[in-house]
């Protein structure tokens, strides 16, 4: 079993900020691209469901047909009592 020594510490804290910001780094470097992709992809996506929307709506037109109207009584013009 190894005792703690104060390199041993200072290699540990230069191992940890040395990973912070090549992390950072690539990150900057990477995420932009990332972002591109997904957004290049979502809208391809989207398109797509448009697309197959317009398709559907064409292939199937819906027949109007007029809503008959129930004839329930007379209107009553009620007045406010005070």
């Amino acid at each position: 079993m190894e005792t703690a020594s104060f390199s041993g510490l200072l290699d540990t804290i230069l191992f940890i900020f040395a990973f912070y910001y090549i992390m950072k780094f690539l990150a900057r470097l990477f995420l932009p691209m990332m972002a591109q992709k997904m957004m290049d992809k979502a809208a391809e996506q989207f398109q797509q469901q448009q697309q197959s929307y317009q398709q559907h709506t064409t292939q199937t037109p819906t027949p109007e047909t007029p809503k008959s109207k129930k004839i329930v009584g007379e209107y009553v013009d009620f007045e406010e009592v005070e």
